[in-house]
């Protein structure tokens, strides 16, 4: 009897250390199966190739570049962006307004805008106090870079707007380095140049008597409230390559609720950024810490975008047609959904 007990005692421990094996087995199998499920990231699910240039309109993306598993690279020239956007080796590209329209024109249409992504960044500042509005300007002479670009156009804009000639009632001493238009700054009195920033800001590290006189902005704001149709001094916009838009609508979608938030950011965040900014080789972050807030970073997109967007590259056709590219592009330059 003593046998037949044990040996049921054996076989009923043996039975129940199986269960529990059995058991603890399944357990083992439902939280392997839990860590394998794939988390909500926030990343792109694709590689998305994005190139900005060094300055102002890069500075919108670097909480992206810090977070995000985009492919990022910054470029010191246009000349290396627009080949990488043309022959499909960059998705998206940060670069000045009116070059999108001229590879707008050059591929018939195969570049698209997803958003403005810097207003305009020109001041006038002066070695003293003569210049108190546009009106001041005349006869004076200017000292500025950027002949047969923006800075040109949008100079240009102003002055004429205000009454004053650009060829006959001031005189504009084109250079091609903003250094040399702060040694002329430094060396002259009453001295007048026009400057964009960050640049501003590390000329008046450097001296401090130099004053920002007019933000060229404010000045095209100005001008533009008895307009019917507004548009506003732009700097840069984010491009997408066409085909790469229409082939993956969710990762733009995506990439814009990000750029959102990430020039939310750096606005509201103006000491970590500029660390960020100095991390990813676009400015010093001594200089970014004052310069930012007149870099007048942003995201517009949308319909807000076109109409701003629209009525710049109008002001500039009007001055030169190859300035946009020959013509001022059609609706379907805009992304808008």
């Amino acid at each position: 009897m003593r046998k037949e007990q044990n040996m049921k005692k054996k076989i009923t421990a043996l039975l129940l250390a199986a269960v529990m094996m059995v058991a603890a087995f399944m357990g083992c199998g439902k939280a392997e199966g839990k860590a394998e499920e794939p988390k909500e990231t926030g990343k792109a699910p694709i590689d998305v190739n994005i190139m900005a240039l060094k300055g102002p309109t890069a500075m919108g993306l670097v909480e992206m570049m810090e977070n995000s598993d985009y492919n990022f690279s910054i470029a010191a020239s246009v000349d290396e962006v627009s080949p990488k956007l043309l022959q499909g080796g960059t998705d998206i590209a940060a670069i000045p307004a009116n070059l999108a329209s001229v590879l707008y024109n050059k591929t018939e249409g195969d570049i698209q805008v997803l958003a403005i992504n810097t207003l305009g960044v020109l001041y006038i500042v002066e070695n003293g106090e003569t210049i108190q509005s546009a009106a001041d300007l005349k006869g004076k002479t200017i000292y500025a870079s950027g002949k047969g670009a923006t800075p040109e156009y949008a100079l240009n804009y102003i002055l004429s707007s205000n009454g004053i000639n650009p060829e006959t009632d001031v005189t504009i001493e084109w250079k091609s380095e903003h250094s040399e238009c702060v040694a002329a700054l430094a060396s002259q009195e009453n001295a007048v140049a026009m400057l964009p920033q960050p640049f501003v800001t590390t000329a008046q590290t450097k001296n401090p008597e130099i004053r920002t006189a007019l933000d060229l902005t404010k000045e095209w704001d100005a001008l533009q409230e008895g307009e019917e149709k507004k548009s506003s001094m732009i700097t840069g916009v984010v491009v997408v390559r066409k085909e790469f838009a229409e082939e993956n609508p969710e990762e733009i979608q995506e990439f814009l609720k990000e750029y959102h938030t990430s020039v939310d950011y750096v606005n509201e965040n103006v000491t970590d950024a500029a660390q960020l900014i100095e991390k990813y080789d676009i400015v010093p972050a001594a200089v970014v810490e004052k310069a930012l807030p007149a870099c007048n970073i942003v995201c517009i997109d949308g319909e807000e975008m076109e109409e701003k967007l629209s009525g710049y590259l109008e002001v500039l056709k009007a001055q030169n047609p190859q300035a946009v590219g020959g013509e001022v592009p059609n609706h379907d330059f805009y992304y808008i959904q």
